[in-house]
Parts: structure tokens; sequence; C-alpha cells
């Protein structure tokens, strides 16, 4: 009776031994599984330097003078450069200028004319496309080029720029409304939506 008493006793320990050696077991495994997980995880989505956000609002502005409107992005610093008024955010721009114009412009006189001024007043200035363009307030002259920007005020330093400049034209007046972003920011987006909100008041 002994014996069979201790030979009982005998197999619970054992059984015991290997049920806690296999929960240990278990637990591991599942551990290895969750820093793998964990290790897997994709990294938080972030902008290119230079890409206007997607949730960037814009607000309509007029010159002081009116007869046209157009969208620009709320929040940017607004400067005066002669006629013109220019919405900055590093280096992004909207450069708005309106002045008087006898003849509308064409991709001729755009090339011809406008484009040796730019790369008189710019620094290396690439010439890309000319040609009209249909926007939701009327037809206008696109001239795309590259060029360096103004130095940075803080660090002095300049980016090179992909640069798209629209001509809007009527009753004797030019809108000139040039839209700057370094090369390699995605702003197609952001700038056709500034672009087509582009309207003649009067």
């Amino acid at each position: 009776m002994r014996r069979t008493l201790s030979a009982a006793l005998t197999g619970l320990m054992v059984l015991t031994g290997a049920v806690a050696c296999s929960t240990s077991s278990g637990s591991g495994a599942g551990s290895g599984s969750s820093s793998s997980s964990s290790a897997a995880a994709p990294a938080p989505e972030s902008n290119p330097a230079g890409d206007i956000p997607d949730n960037q609002v814009y607000v309509a502005w007029s010159p002081s003078g009116g007869g046209f409107s157009v969208k620009v992005p709320e929040g940017w610093a607004r400067q005066a450069a002669g006629r013109a008024t220019v919405f900055s955010d590093k280096f992004n721009s909207v450069r708005v200028e309106p002045s008087p114009a006898a003849q509308a412009p064409t991709a001729q006189s755009v090339r011809s004319v406008d484009l040796p001024a730019v790369e008189r007043s710019a620094k290396n200035v690439k010439v890309g496309k000319v040609s009209t363009v249909k926007r939701q307030g009327g037809d206008a002259v696109l001239a795309t080029y590259r060029a360096d920007s103004a130095p940075d005020g803080v660090t002095g330093k300049s980016v090179q720029q992909d640069v798209e400049r629209y001509v809007f034209w009527k009753n004797g007046t030019q809108v000139v409304l040039t839209l700057s972003g370094a090369v390699g920011a995605d702003n197609v987006d952001p700038w056709r939506t500034v672009t087509d909100s582009f309207r003649w008041t009067r």
C-alpha cells in the first residue's frame, strides 16, 4: 500500500512539473510574439520639408484698391514689396502683383519679355514650359522655372525652388501670381487651390 501511494505521489509531482514547464514555455512564446509585433509597427508619417499640410486653411484676400481676389494660406507672413504683396512661410511663398497692361499676355510675350526680366533679377534660373492654362477664374499664361530663393533671414542660406508664374489679364490690368516652393516639395494641390481661387471682381 505504501509503495502504491509513493508511486502515485511521484507521478503527480512529474505531471505538475511538466505543466509548469509548458506554461513557462507558452508565456515566453507570447512575449516574443508581442516584441516582434511592436518592432514591426510602422513609423509615424511625416511630410517632407516644404510640403504644405493637407489641413492648411485658405482665406480670401484683395488689395486695398480691389479689382480681384485670391485665396492665400492662412497664417503666412505678409509683406509689401513695391506693388506686390508677398505671403510666405519658410521657403514657400505666394506673390501677388497687379499692374497696368494695355494688351493681354501671350505665351510668346511672356517668353520673350517677362522671363528675361526674371533671369536678370533672380539667380540660377532654369526656364521650363510656357503655356496658356485654364483656371476657374479665367485663362492665364503660365511660365514654370527654377531659381534660387532669397537668402534666409537667419541662416543666410538659399534653396533651389520650383516656381509657377501665372499672368491673368482683364480690361487693361494684369495680375501676376507667382508661387514658389523648395524643389521636391509636393505642393501641386495647394497651388491649384490658390490659382483656381483667383477672381476678377470688376
